[in-house]
């Protein structure tokens, strides 16, 4: 397994789980909290970070990359609140 990114929190975390299982790529969450530490790694260290098969490293490179490059105006949204 290669680290893949570092996210912010926990949400971006399982949100890119989730597009990267989308296309067919598992991933794996570590996080740093250490509950003995109360933290401390994580404030370090950072929150956590996502690990991915070596052979799918490429890949899900592009595949985050691009879901962080992307604007919110490219995300479509299904308002049904009209």
């Amino acid at each position: 397994m290669k680290n893949l990114v570092k996210p912010e929190n926990e949400a971006e975390a399982i949100a890119l789980q989730a597009i990267l299982k989308q296309h067919g790529i598992q991933a794996e969450i570590v996080s740093f909290h250490d509950t003995a530490y109360d933290g401390l790694f994580q404030s370090q260290y950072g929150w956590g970070v996502i690990k991915v098969k070596d052979a799918d490293y490429s890949l899900a490179l592009r595949i985050v990359t691009e879901w962080k490059e992307s604007s919110p105006d490219a995300v479509e949204w299904d308002d049904d609140s009209s």
